[in-house]
């Protein structure tokens, strides 16, 4: 696939046009942020882990009947996959107290919520991604109230595809951000899109805790790039 022209570039990738009008390449950068973009850094090899994490886990929601823009892997760096536009509206799940929710709530972290939360996010930086509610999205012309249902059901059971996959290597899966997108070429399709990787998902050890996510950069925890290759072994192994 000849790779054409950068049609987007955000914080943690690329998007390049490619001789198929339909489809992109998404390049993982090795960049980092934390605070919406307020903490900048680098992770060295991040993009390559986080390319393969994805693929993996694009794959196993796939598989549970998930469609999502993933089409292949390309390279270290690269995947293929369909152009999506993408709504603007971040969907977040929670199934323990962490980050932002313990800040929100007054809470500590670690306890195990008794069913999972959705919260939506307007999706944008300058804003710092603020919380909004259904009706908001859908009178601000983000997503009509079918696709939000739709968002909602397919989250619900990437999480327990997830939970399920994560717990069987040791690991609690805490909470995640997932964006959707609308498929043209699928008559407007909803699929699951952007990534799936530690970046935007919180993990920690089963038993001691420990965080095994970008918790690392954004807390200054040391080892980063250490964890970050140890998620890429235990989600590819």
């Amino acid at each position: 696939m000849k790779q054409g022209n950068k049609l987007y570039e955000g914080k943690a990738k690329i998007l390049f046009e490619t001789d198929d009008p339909e489809l992109l390449i998404q390049y993982f950068k090795d960049d980092a942020s934390a605070f919406n973009a307020k903490k900048l850094g680098h992770i060295e090899s991040k993009g390559v882990f986080n390319n393969k994490i994805s693929t993996r886990l694009f794959h196993e929601v796939e598989k549970n009947r998930i469609p999502t823009h993933f089409v292949k892997f390309l390279s270290e760096r690269e995947m293929l996959v369909k152009r999506v536009d993408i709504i603007m509206v971040e969907v977040v799940l929670r199934n323990v107290i962490a980050g932002n929710l313990a800040k929100r709530m007054g809470l500590e972290e670690g306890k195990v919520l008794p069913q999972p939360i959705i919260d939506l996010h307007l999706k944008d930086d300058s804003l710092d991604d603020p919380l909004i509610n259904e009706d908001t999205a859908v009178a601000f012309d983000l997503a009509t109230h079918e696709e939000l249902a739709q968002m909602r059901k397919y989250t619900l059971k990437i999480n327990r595809i997830l939970m399920e996959f994560f717990g069987s290597r040791n690991v609690n899966l805490i909470d995640f951000k997932l964006e959707f997108g609308r498929c043209a070429a699928d008559g407007g399709k909803l699929l699951l899109a952007d990534e799936i990787t530690p970046d935007g998902c919180r993990l920690w050890e089963m038993g001691s805790g420990r965080k095994m996510d970008k918790d690392r950069f954004r807390r200054d925890l040391g080892n980063i790039e250490a964890t970050y290759a140890e998620v890429e072994r235990l989600v590819t192994s």
